[in-house]
């Protein structure tokens, strides 16, 4: 008995001494290797979400398209009316005024931000060398009461009001499950510009031929401001092109 308590030991040192030792490049390959593989995701050229999101009492069906080429459209219901909050063509992005109801576009600095990063829409970390980033692997921590690795992420700068500023996310990723619990950052724009904010990940389902979480809370200082329940994720399914395009006025 005391033989094998001592085995049980030695591989518990083990074990911890691995997960201790993982590089950030180790982590996050660990991260896209459990949630599908490199091939499967780089496979996804577009994914549809459906489902519920809420600010506080206030609960609304919407539907998210993005595309791996840079692609995005939100469209949210209201109470059977429907309207585009938020759209991207490749180039440029456009809202709708929520009082005119009518379409108009972002301003050159929001559509370039987004330009920049448009293309970690469906996974931020797969490529990140190619795509210029960098990761650095921080102190160990917790997110929502799980223990996790912290990877801080360095992308290219961002435009506020004309001057380039750091564009800087930290990953909290499930030590055990090789997910990401939690993602950290500053608003670059925005009411809630300069504010750091807290996006919460669970409930990870499988997507086609990865898995996605399909649970997403989005918390400023700590303050619950928005929450996604995903409820269907259509993989590479036929889209119509003119969802991105601003209608003509």
């Amino acid at each position: 008995m005391k033989t094998i308590k001592l085995l049980g030991a030695i591989f518990f040192l083990l074990a911890t001494a691995t997960i201790q030792a993982q590089t950030a490049e180790e982590i996050v390959a660990n991260y896209i290797e459990n949630t599908g593989g490199a091939d499967a995701w780089k496979s996804i050229k577009n994914m549809k979400m459906s489902g519920k999101a809420g600010f506080g009492p206030q609960e609304f069906v919407f539907t998210q398209v993005v595309t791996a080429d840079g692609k995005m459209s939100i469209e949210i219901d209201l109470g059977g009316q429907k309207f585009v909050p938020q759209a991207f063509d490749g180039e440029s992005m456009w809202t709708t005024n929520f009082q005119s109801q009518k379409p108009e576009p972002a301003d050159a600095e929001a559509s370039s931000n987004f330009k920049n990063e448009s293309k970690d829409q469906i996974i931020e970390l797969l490529g990140y060398k190619e795509k210029g980033y960098t990761i650095e692997k921080l102190e160990d921590g917790t997110a929502e009461g799980v223990d996790c690795f912290r990877i801080k992420l360095t992308k290219k700068p961002i435009l506020r009001d004309g001057k380039e500023e750091d564009n800087i996310r930290t990953y909290f990723i499930d030590k055990e499950n090789f997910v990401p619990v939690m993602l950290e950052a500053v608003v670059s724009g925005g009411p809630q510009a300069g504010t750091k904010s807290q996006t919460v990940y669970s409930d990870y389902e499988e997507a086609g031929p990865v898995y996605f979480a399909y649970s997403i809370v989005s918390k400023f200082n700590g303050q619950v401001g928005q929450s996604i329940k995903i409820e269907n994720i259509e993989v590479n399914t036929e889209i119509d092109e003119s969802i991105f395009k601003m209608p003509a006025q």
